[in-house]
């Protein structure tokens, strides 16, 4: 089942409470198949409630009148400001995709509400048992502090651990990266092999670093990610890397078929992790983002079929083509590194 279908029919379920956190919601026949759902479930005293991103989220609230007439409630994280510290300010978003229906079912991952993610290669986990209860709180905190701008160096939300699962989140801030920080534990523990599958591969020096150390004793260490993203800018601006990835023996593949969106990591086929942020410098820096770490050997079994499919489709890189692409990405990859703590 795709997980949109997934996603409708747990909605369909809901017996008090949908909670739903998204960084963006289309106007398309994803977003209005969600919108009439919730819509319904509203009218039948369900307590529906939207935190959308207002950058991601570019449609007006008039959208959701079906929603919010039916005693529904939608909020925008931070409205855009144009004329306030544009730079510094807006580009720090709400990034985390998390559903949430009653205490029975959570969805988690790297899925928006739109049509172009069933074409996409994205990866959403269904949750039960009593890790659903601690994601609904991270969604009433993140409820609660959609007017404010954070980014304190030392912020950070305090890491929730139940049974097998954490939850790592991250706010916006320089030092309490703790996402970042997480991998760096278990890169530098890493025995037999890393998987990393993301959209967009930024990792900065320290994590390059532990990447290459752990090849270097022997860690098969592989990052998939899309030949082409839909950000072109961050393409160009990992290319000026690859050298370095193939010189310490850090395998990259390329999906080809369309775009992939997928963010998890994968080590030992032991360690997971599964969620909203990618493996780059603005994720870790200034997104509001959620992952969920873990050693469940259900999880992990699915998730190397996962990853084994995603290669399926892979071509790996190229160094002879790399050297020889055309010198206006070279040129541009130089261009943008000043900037890459934005992408």
């Amino acid at each position: 089942m795709l997980f949109q279908e997934a996603m409708l029919a747990d909605i369909a379920l809901a017996k008090e409470s949908i909670l739903l956190e998204v960084y963006r919601f289309n106007n398309d026949e994803a977003g209005r198949r969600f919108r009439d759902a919730l819509a319904a479930r509203c009218k039948e005293g369900i307590k529906v409630k939207l935190l959308l991103d207002s950058w991601g989220t570019d449609v007006p609230a008039s959208f959701f009148n079906m929603i919010t007439m039916n005693g529904g409630e939608v909020r925008y994280f931070k409205k855009i400001k144009f004329f306030v510290d544009f730079f510094t300010k807006n580009h720090r978003r709400n990034h985390r995709k998390l559903l949430v229906v009653d205490d029975r079912v959570a969805f988690l991952g790297s899925a928006n509400i739109t049509a172009y993610s069933v074409k996409w290669r994205e990866l959403v986990l269904r949750l039960e048992g009593p890790v659903v209860h601690d994601l609904k709180k991270t969604f009433y905190d993140s409820y609660r502090i959609y007017r404010k701008y954070i980014f304190n160096k030392f912020a950070f939300k305090k890491t929730i651990t139940n049974g097998d699962f954490e939850i790592v989140q991250d706010l916006p801030s320089i030092y309490r990266q703790l996402i970042k920080k997480r991998y760096e534990v278990i890169f530098r523990k890493a025995k037999r092999g890393i998987f990393i599958e993301t959209p967009y591969f930024l990792p900065g020096y320290k994590l390059r670093k532990l990447m290459m150390l752990a090849a270097r004793r022997g860690v098969d260490v592989n990052v998939i990610m899309p030949l082409h993203s839909d950000v072109r800018s961050v393409d160009f601006l990992r290319g000026k890397y690859m050298e370095f990835y193939h010189k310490n023996k850090i395998k990259v593949h390329y999906f080809t078929p369309d775009n992939l969106h997928s963010k998890c990591v994968l080590v030992d086929d032991e360690i997971f992790a599964i969620g909203s942020s990618n493996f780059d410098y603005r994720s870790f820096r200034y997104q509001h983002e959620i992952m969920l770490f873990g050693r469940n050997n259900e999880i992990v079994s699915q998730l190397r079929a996962h990853i084994d499919q995603t290669l399926s489709m892979c071509i790996p890189f190229n160094y002879d083509t790399w050297r020889t692409r055309p010198l206006f990405e070279k040129i541009m990859g130089w261009l943008l590194t000043p900037f890459r703590h934005l992408f």
